[in-house]
């Protein structure tokens, strides 16, 4: 961008276009502006805790959601870049341990840190209520 600034003074002096420096500077506040509007969106989205990825959340909930294991509470967020921290709790009518419900999400790359909490299903005979 400086360097199309630099063209402009160059031109603007050689040629006597004056109206091009003015021109460029209006070219800079756009980009700018627009960089500023998406600096502040993903910052924004950051600090008030925003769900990266809802289609992530749709796979993860079809993955543990099966033979009456329901999802009944599931949070995501950003760790870093490229990594993503979970926590899903899981009401089940036949609980597993937590880290055989882990081992359905392994192929998720992004999913760097998840903790796993399952309860067993209270309705369920056999299960305290």
């Amino acid at each position: 961008m400086s360097a199309l600034v630099i063209i402009a003074l160059v031109a603007a002096r050689q040629f006597g276009w004056y109206w091009l420096d003015p021109a460029m500077g209006l070219i800079a506040t756009i980009v700018i502006v627009n960089w500023a509007w998406s600096l502040v969106r993903s910052a924004g989205a950051v600090l008030l805790d925003a769900s990266p990825d809802p289609r992530l959340a749709h796979k993860i909930a079809a993955r543990l959601e099966t033979e009456g294991d329901r999802i009944s509470d599931l949070h995501l967020w950003r760790v870093g870049p490229g990594h993503l921290a979970g926590i899903v709790s899981l009401v089940s009518d036949h609980p597993r341990s937590p880290s055989e419900y882990k081992k359905r999400l392994a192929d998720f790359p992004h999913l760097s840190h998840l903790t796993v909490e399952v309860e067993p299903c209270p309705a369920h005979p056999g299960n305290p209520a």
